[in-house]
């Protein structure tokens, strides 16, 4: 949770932050300066994935974990406690890059040893669920971050919020900061010494062994392209609502609460019907319907953008769009042997989420600068969806149980 409250709350308070530490003689000036720092925090998510993914294959998934917290602890205070540009001059975008790269090679490395774990961790008949929570507490983190947001704007004037609201968004995750630790310290190891020494040996042919399953990985790699495009895309709905729907704060904030709710259910329903009647047709009939419902619903919204559009629209696209990929994580997750798991899976994702997430919300405050047409989000929302759901079909199934024997 802690991991992504701290990127998406970057991505709600994006405007305030922007004024805070990249003054520009323009608010779209500000503003991209402000993006293309999020994005920064995306450059440096490979080598994450690289290093401490292949750490959890070698050394054991609890030290990867407790690294990357540790990280990204360091990293949120700083970014929260960082003086103004107005205060320290060029040090303030300075330090506060630095913060983002430091957050991105955490989050680069978290995401593979944990999934790996909770695969590790959970019995064959009950892994969609389990893993589950991977992308569950991505969305309980956006949901923590939107209701602050909402709470915020709700008590506090806007001069307010820019001055130092923003902050007590980020101090507010910092604050589970000792209890993550606490509990990440006391967490069963999944790979015994013998697999540790296993490891080693084969370190170096860990690249090799990846290439037995290239297929497999490229799918992946389209599909986690195609989620991530979707995640902050969904995530940017708060400044869109703000920017170019001219919505107040306070419904902006809350179309994000909602939406991010709805995404909980999914992602742990999509867990549980994964288990019940395989990964592949929990992947790929949901991916259909977002590719089917993605335009109608912008539209809707476009043209009547108040509380039942907002609120509706993007609800409907949230629940169904979260469905697919818990399936997916199992999926994935299950067709890579354990000595390369945590390595292979982190830098993939890494991959995916550097070169399409980091991009998304430039990608679409471009489109919507340059087409002056408030659709624009959902044009790169549909390319997204027909590449996933091309991937997700040509993806084996790997559920442990045939549909219905349970």
């Amino acid at each position: 949770m802690l991991e992504f409250y701290d990127f998406i709350t970057y991505s709600f308070f994006a405007i305030e932050i922007g004024h805070t530490f990249f003054p520009a003689h323009s608010a779209y000036g500000s503003l991209m300066l402000s993006l293309a720092t999020f994005g920064a925090g995306f450059l440096t998510r490979p080598i994450g994935g690289i290093v401490l993914g292949i750490y959890s294959d070698r050394v054991g998934r609890r030290p990867a974990m407790l690294l990357s917290f540790a990280l990204m602890g360091a990293a949120i205070l700083t970014i929260a406690l960082t003086p103004s540009y107005d205060s320290i001059g060029l040090a303030a975008p300075v330090v506060v890059i630095a913060a983002r790269m430091v957050q991105g090679f955490a989050l680069g490395g978290e995401v593979g040893p944990t999934t790996a774990y909770l695969v590790e961790i959970a019995s064959p008949l009950r892994r969609g669920l389990v893993v589950a929570w991977q992308p569950a507490s991505q969305e309980i983190a956006a949901t923590a971050g939107a209701l602050v947001g909402v709470i915020l704007s709700s008590v506090m004037t806007p001069d307010m919020i820019q001055a130092y609201g923003w902050r007590i968004a980020f101090l507010i995750g910092a604050v589970c900061l000792p209890f993550g630790l606490w509990m990440r310290r006391t967490l069963p190891e999944t790979i015994s010494h013998e697999e540790h020494v296993a490891a080693h040996v084969e370190s170096s042919s860990h690249a090799v062994q990846a290439r037995r399953h290239i297929r497999v990985i490229v799918l992946a790699l389209m599909i986690l392209a195609s989620g991530t495009i979707s995640t902050y895309v969904t995530q940017y709905m708060t400044t869109y609502a703000k920017n170019t729907l001219h919505v107040s704060s306070s419904l902006a904030f809350a179309v994000s609460l909602v939406s991010n709710g709805l995404q909980i259910i999914g992602a742990l329903y999509g867990g549980w019907l994964a288990d019940r009647f395989g990964r592949k047709p929990i992947m790929v009939w949901p991916q259909l319907a977002v590719l089917v419902l993605t335009y109608p619903n912008f539209v809707w919204i476009v043209q009547d953008p108040g509380m039942s559009s907002l609120l509706i629209g993007f609800g409907i696209l949230s629940f169904i769009g979260s469905l697919p990929f818990t399936a997916f994580y199992a999926n994935f997750t299950e067709a890579l042997p354990q000595n390369i798991r945590g390595g292979v899976f982190a830098t993939i994702y890494a991959v995916a989420i550097a070169a399409f997430g980091g991009t998304a919300q430039l990608v679409v405050t471009w489109l919507l600068h340059v087409s002056g047409d408030p659709l624009a989000p959902s044009w790169y929302l549909l390319l997204a969806a027909m590449v996933g759901l091309v991937a997700m079909s040509l993806m084996p199934e790997t559920a442990p149980v045939k549909t219905g024997d349970k």
